[in-house]
């Protein structure tokens, strides 16, 4: 039975060094540009013959672009609807990313500290630029609410700086720890059905269901994610 962490290995795959820096292209790379790819094709696919009553392929893209908007007006409210771009194509980004890594062989980069800490980074970021180009100075208020005494602010700031700080960390261990668990179940029944031989039926047909479990876990873990980048911005664009 191979090692199940073995498949979370980044390997090299055109090794490049700048200035003593190594910035090679990876299979973690390589898996974010195929999400990216996968993504476009299949929205550009389904969308290639549009019509008035929709088909069901037009329905696919249809339908997640009303599930996504649905999140940002009800966790955001209509102003959200401004930002649809960047909270789509989150969305797309992590459900390609883990759906992808249930293939054979694929690379699930979303089950990395790295990749998905700095996706949440930049959703951190982008908040903090969209409050303060709202609410100005005002956006400091975020660390000091309304009707807070001024004496508590020694108290109150701090605790507000490091909730404020670690929403990307909430947002990144749920995701990495929900995907890293899934695949080494996976890695693990696969290595019993190997090794049993012809005696693997059931582990096969055990693994299988697995499979699709995980298939809901990693459309439902991209489904949070947004729906909790959705309650970050609107904590960034509304008053406490």
């Amino acid at each position: 039975m191979s090692n199940p962490m073995e498949q979370f290995e980044v390997k090299q795959i055109i090794p490049l060094q700048v200035g003593g820096v190594d910035i090679s292209f990876t299979n973690s790379a390589l898996f974010m540009m195929l999400a990216v790819a996968a993504s476009t094709l299949l929205f550009a696919l389904c969308l290639r013959r549009r019509t008035l009553v929709p088909t069901i392929a037009q329905s696919v893209p249809e339908t997640i672009y009303e599930f996504v908007s649905s999140l940002l007006r009800e966790n955001v409210g209509p102003e959200g609807l401004k930002y649809f771009s960047f909270i789509f194509t989150m969305f797309l980004f992590v459900a390609f990313g883990n759906v992808l890594g249930l293939f054979p062989y694929a690379f699930t980069f979303t089950s990395h500290l790295t990749a998905v800490g700095s996706l949440s980074i930049i959703a951190l970021l982008f908040n903090i630029g969209i409050g303060i180009k709202k609410k100005k100075l005002g956006w400091l208020r975020t660390f000091l609410p309304r009707g807070i005494p001024l004496a508590l602010a020694p108290l109150i700031v701090p605790i507000e700086m490091i909730s404020f700080l670690s929403k990307p960390f909430s947002l990144t261990v749920r995701l990495v720890a929900n995907m890293t668990v899934g695949h080494i179940m996976l890695k693990i029944i696969a290595g019993f059905v190997a090794a049993l031989g012809v005696l693997g039926v059931i582990p096969v047909l055990f693994n299988c269901c697995i499979v699709c479990f995980e298939l809901f876990i990693a459309l439902l873990q991209a489904f949070i994610y947004t729906v909790l980048s959705c309650i970050y911005l609107g904590d960034a664009l509304h008053e406490h």
